[in-house]
C-alpha cells in the first residue's frame, strides 16, 4: 500500500444515492463508507495511507490515460495504456438494483496484475474479520461478500487476487450474499445505467459552460440521499482548509444554509421539480419534529448532528484532528431557517404549490421572534455577533415568503419585520468607508455581502454595494479568486473560497461586465477536475485543493452563476 497521499484533484466519485466511494487515477478506492454517506469508513487511505484501508489495482507497465463517466451515469470508465496494450477499468455502484455494493470489471489486460483489498472497518478502529468461503468468494465482517472472477487469497487483514495477462476480470463487493454473481453483474449494470438515464432526464441544460454545468448536476445527483431527498454538503470528512492545520470538519450532512442555493440551481437549470421538492420535504420533515427550529445541519435520517468525535487517523497531509460529527450542530444560525424559506419560495413560485406551509409558517415566525439575537453567522464562527449576512437573508426571506401567505395579519407581520431588519442593517452594519460590514460595528467586509443584490436586498450599483465590491477587490481578491473573512481565524492562511468567488461572478453578471464574469469563472474552474469535482477552497498561488469535496455548495453556485450569465447575456428568460 502506498504511503503517499492521494492528490485531491485526482479523485473521481462513484455512488448509488445512498453512499459513495472515491477513486484515484490508478484505480484505487481510497474512501468508502458503506450503506450511508455518513457511516463509518471501510476504506479511508485518503485520510491515512498506512492504516485507513483501500482497494487497490497494482499493475506495472500500464499508465493512466483518461477516464470518463458513461453517458450521464455514475458508471466510471478508466483507461490505461502502455507499450504492450490497453486496459479498461469500469467501476460503479448498483443503483436501485438487486443488491448494493461496488462492482469492478476489467477488460483483458496486456500484463498481469493484482487486486488488493485491505478493509479497515469502523474508521480502522477494529480489525477486519475475513473468511474465505470458496475459491472465488470471501466475507468481510460477516456483512460484506466479495466475489471475483479469479481465485482469492485471504491473508490476515488483506484479500488479494492475481489476474493473468489476457483475461477479463470482475469483482463484486456486495452488502448481501448473491446466488449467481457473474450472471447478475451485466443485468445490474444495465439496470443501473437505465436508472441513471431516468434520473438525469429530470434536468436538461443547454447553453454556455454546458459541460461544467452537466458535470455539476451529475455530482449533485450522486450526493443526494434518494430515500428522502437530502443532499449532503460533501462526500468527505476532515479534508483540511489549511494543510497541517486544525480546520478540518465533517461535511457528510445536510446543511440548511445550502438549501436555497441548491434548490434554486436545480429549479433554474431546467428541472421538472422532483429533486428540489423532495429536498424541501426532507428539510420540512425534520423541522416539523425538532422542537426549536434552529439546527443548522441534519443527518440523513433528519436528526440533529452529533458533536465532534476524534479519530485516530494521521489526517490528510498530517492535518489533524480527523473527526466525525460537527461541533456547529447546536449553533443558532439565522440563515439556516431563512434559506429554507427561500427554497420554499423558489418552489412555490415555479411549481405553483404551497406544500409544507405549516412548517414554513413556523420557520418564518421563529425569525420574527428571534432576528434581533446575535448568532454564529454563515461561516459558523464560535463568537456570536450581529452578523450582517444573517440579518439580510432573514429580511429578504420574510419578504419573499410573505407573498405566499393568505392571512393578511400574518403577511403584514412578516413584511413589517422584513422592513425593520432592513432598517437595522442600513443603520448599524455599514463600515466607516461605506461598505457592508461583517457584523454590526465591524470595519471588515466579507464576500457573503456580494449576495445581497443577488438575493434582492438592494441594487448591484447601490452606493454601499459599489463600496463593498471595491473593498473586496482590494483586500480579499487574488488573481480573480476571493477569500472570505473569518472572525476567529486569519483567512489569509486558507485558500480562496470558491463558492464566494462564483458569487462575485454572479454579481458582475448583474453589472453586465462580461469580461469580469468570464475571468472569474475561468479562475474558479481551474479547480474543477476532469470528473467535474470542485473542492471548497483552492490556493491561488499553488493551485492546491483545500477542504472537503465534491462541495455541493460550490457546484450549486456555479450552476446559478452560469444560468444568470446565460439569461443576462443572451436574453433568455429563466
Amino acid at each position: 500500500m502506498t504511503e503517499q497521499f492521494t492528490p485531491l484533484q485526482d479523485l473521481a466519485l462513484i455512488g448509488d444515492r445512498r453512499t459513495c466511494a472515491l477513486l484515484d487515477k490508478r484505480g484505487s478506492i481510497v474512501w468508502y463508507c458503506p450503506k450511508r454517506f455518513d457511516n463509518p469508513s471501510l476504506f479511508a487511505s485518503l485520510l491515512d495511507p498506512q492504516k485507513g484501508g483501500s482497494w487497490t489495482l497494482e499493475i506495472e507497465g500500464l499508465e493512466f490515460k483518461e477516464r470518463a463517466y458513461l453517458e450521464d451515469s455514475g458508471i466510471l470508465q478508466t483507461h490505461f495504456s502502455g507499450e504492450k496494450g490497453k486496459l479498461l477499468l469500469e467501476d460503479w455502484m448498483p443503483l436501485y438494483a438487486r443488491f448494493y455494493g461496488i462492482c469492478r470489471t476489467l477488460s483483458p489486460s496486456p500484463v498481469p496484475y493484482r487486486m488488493l483489498l485491505s478493509p479497515r472497518p469502523n474508521y480502522a478502529r477494529q480489525s477486519p474479520v475475513l473468511e474465505q468461503k470458496e475459491e472465488k468468494q470471501a466475507t468481510l465482517d460477516f456483512d460484506f461478500h466479495l466475489y471475483a472472477s479469479h481465485p482469492l487469497a485471504v491473508e490476515q487483514d488483506t484479500i488479494s487476487c492475481q489476474v493473468p495477462a489476457g483475461e477479463e476480470a470482475w469483482f463484486i463487493l456486495a452488502e448481501k450474499a448473491l446466488d449467481k454473481p457473474k450472471e447478475m453483474l451485466e443485468e445490474v449494470r444495465e439496470l443501473s445505467l437505465k436508472n441513471w438515464r431516468e434520473i438525469a432526464s429530470h434536468i436538461t441544460y443547454k447553453g454556455p459552460y454546458e459541460e461544467e454545468v452537466r458535470k455539476s448536476l451529475r455530482l449533485l445527483r450522486m450526493l443526494t440521499y434518494a430515500e428522502n431527498g437530502g443532499i449532503i454538503a460533501a462526500a468527505t470528512t476532515s479534508l483540511p482548509e489549511v494543510i497541517g492545520g486544525e480546520r478540518n470538519y465533517d461535511y457528510r450532512y445536510v446543511w440548511l444554509r445550502d438549501a436555497a442555493m441548491i434548490v434554486s440551481a436545480l429549479a433554474r437549470a431546467g428541472s421538472d421539480g422532483e429533486e428540489e421538492r423532495k429536498f424541501l420535504s426532507f428539510m420540512c420533515s425534520a423541522m416539523h419534529r425538532i422542537p426549536a427550529p434552529v439546527v443548522p445541519m441534519l443527518t440523513l435520517d433528519t436528526q440533529p448532528v452529533g458533536t465532534q468525535q476524534a479519530l485516530n487517523f494521521r489526517g490528510y497531509k498530517n492535518s489533524q484532528p480527523v473527526e466525525y460529527g460537527n461541533g456547529a450542530s447546536d449553533q443558532l444560525q439565522l440563515d439556516a431557517n431563512s434559506n429554507v424559506l427561500i427554497a420554499a419560495k423558489v418552489i412555490y413560485n415555479r411549481y405553483n404549490t404551497r406544500e409544507h406551509w405549516e412548517t414554513i409558517q413556523g420557520l418564518a415566525n421563529f425569525l420574527v421572534a428571534h432576528w434581533q439575537e446575535p448568532d454564529h453567522g454563515i461561516w459558523e464562527e464560535t463568537p456570536i455577533a450581529q452578523y450582517t449576512s444573517s440579518k439580510v437573508i432573514a429580511s429578504i426571506s420574510l419578504k419573499y415568503i410573505a407573498e405566499h401567505s393568505t392571512d393578511e395579519d400574518e403577511k403584514k407581520r412578516w413584511q413589517d419585520t422584513s422592513e425593520e431588519i432592513k432598517a437595522y442593517v442600513e443603520e448599524n452594519c455599514i463600515t466607516s468607508e461605506g461598505a457592508y460590514a461583517v457584523y454590526a460595528g465591524s470595519e471588515q467586509v466579507d464576500v457573503s455581502a456580494i449576495l445581497f443584490p443577488i438575493w434582492g436586498f438592494n441594487d448591484a450599483d447601490s452606493e454601499a454595494m459599489l463600496k463593498t465590491i471595491e473593498v473586496l477587490e482590494r483586500e480579499n481578491c487574488q488573481d480573480h479568486l476571493y477569500r472570505r473573512h473569518l472572525v476567529e481565524f486569519d483567512s489569509s492562511k486558507e485558500g480562496a473560497f470558491l463558492a464566494g468567488t462564483l458569487w462575485v461572478a454572479q454579481y458582475w453578471v448583474m453589472r453586465r461586465d462580461w469580461d469580469k464574469v468570464e475571468a472569474i469563472l475561468a479562475a474558479a474552474l481551474r479547480f474543477m477536475n476532469d470528473m467535474g469535482i470542485m473542492p471548497e477552497e483552492g490556493d491561488p498561488v499553488t493551485g492546491e485543493w483545500l477542504g472537503n469535496l465534491p462541495q455541493t455548495f460550490v457546484h450549486a453556485s456555479l450552476i446559478g452563476t452560469v444560468i444568470d450569465y446565460k439569461n443576462a447575456r443572451y436574453g433568455e428568460e429563466e
